[in-house]
């Protein structure tokens, strides 16, 4: 019998022609949740994106049926109940590595943007207006201070980029320090530390926290005038908060590419003449796309579908999220 795969999004097209020339069948399906649970119960295998979400309810309707590898074709794994899922016998992967670069890109573009004010200097000018003075008050990136909130592979690629264009990077460290980035232009930090000290602050962990990381409070702590960017999860940021202090000049500017509810994006934050902002493009150029399907294929082509599902998920194995070699922070 062929191994059934379900994709509820959308996959690279070579990808799924890869795996189809190797055996696997493969079906593409919208699913609403209401009707997911029940559909996993006759494929061995998912790959989902962000807008599909396995819960709780799905896993109890597809416990008892085939389905025992979900993979998420990105980096969080914030839409998957994951130890849910693992304790029920259903392994759950993501793909940590190719989309990284073009989401770090990304990131230093809105520091860019939000240092000069290019959005809205962009804006202005197609409407015929010469506003050289107003937009002559930007900042250099140069000499600044970043803090990268979340150094796994993302935040890394970022660092790297910032430290190549003259700036000065803080992280933090939950739970262990990664090895070899700490040099005379990258430290590790507390939280607090890296809030009051950065001119500019962005966000590169997977979330998933009980409250958004960025918030009224953490805002007080922050430097006067601080940039923002936000490249993670839009769940990290209390959006009403982030508005009020761009509108007091708490916070100088914000780069944003996640929101809190993708469907109905806070559209008053979005034209903020101080934010600068795109609709969560970070990980779509079609080279990381190509990669992420990739790893998608490995992923497929190497698990043990054969083995009785107890074995799978208790065997010793590489665990892929939330990124290989990142730091997981989990907020209080």
């Amino acid at each position: 019998m062929a191994i059934r795969v379900l994709i509820t999004n959308s996959l690279p097209e070579a990808a799924v022609e890869q795996l189809r020339s190797d055996g696997f069948e493969m079906v593409k399906r919208n699913c609403t949740p209401e009707e997911l649970g029940s559909v996993l119960r006759e494929f061995d295998a998912v790959v989902i994106r962000s807008a599909t979400k396995i819960r709780k309810q799905q896993i109890d309707e597809a416990k008892g049926g085939r389905l025992k590898l979900i993979i998420r074709a990105g980096v969080g794994m914030d839409n998957v109940d994951v130890e849910y899922a693992e304790a029920n016998d259903i392994a759950c992967r993501n793909t940590p590595i190719s989309s990284a670069n073009a989401v770090a890109e990304l990131a230093v573009g809105h520091l860019f943007s939000c240092s000069r004010g290019i959005s809205i200097a962009g804006h202005t000018m197609r409407q015929e207006k010469w506003e050289k003075k107003f937009h002559s008050d930007g900042v250099e990136l140069f000499g600044s201070t970043v803090g990268i909130i979340g150094y796994g592979n993302i935040g890394r690629k970022i660092g790297e980029k910032c430290q190549a264009l003259g700036m000065k990077v803080l992280s933090v460290v939950h739970r262990t320090k990664p090895e070899g980035c700490e040099c005379d232009t990258m430290h590790f930090v507390s939280l607090d530390e890296l809030l009051s000290r950065s001119d500019f602050i962005v966000l590169a962990f997977p979330g998933g926290a009980a409250k958004p990381l960025i918030d009224a409070e953490t805002i007080t702590k922050m430097k006067d005038g601080a940039v923002l960017v936000n490249i993670s999860r839009g769940s990290n940021v209390d959006e009403a908060a982030l508005l009020e202090a761009l509108n007091s000049g708490k916070i100088r500017a914000a780069g944003l590419d996640v929101w809190a509810d993708e469907k109905n994006p806070n559209w008053e934050l979005a034209a903020h003449p101080n934010v600068t902002c795109t609709p969560h493009i970070g990980a779509n150029p079609g080279s990381a796309q190509s990669g992420i399907g990739s790893e998608v294929v490995e992923i497929i082509r190497k698990f043990p579908f054969s083995r009785p599902t107890s074995w799978i998920t208790k065997c010793p194995r590489r665990r892929y999220f939330p990124a290989a070699g990142a730091q997981l922070f989990l907020l209080e």
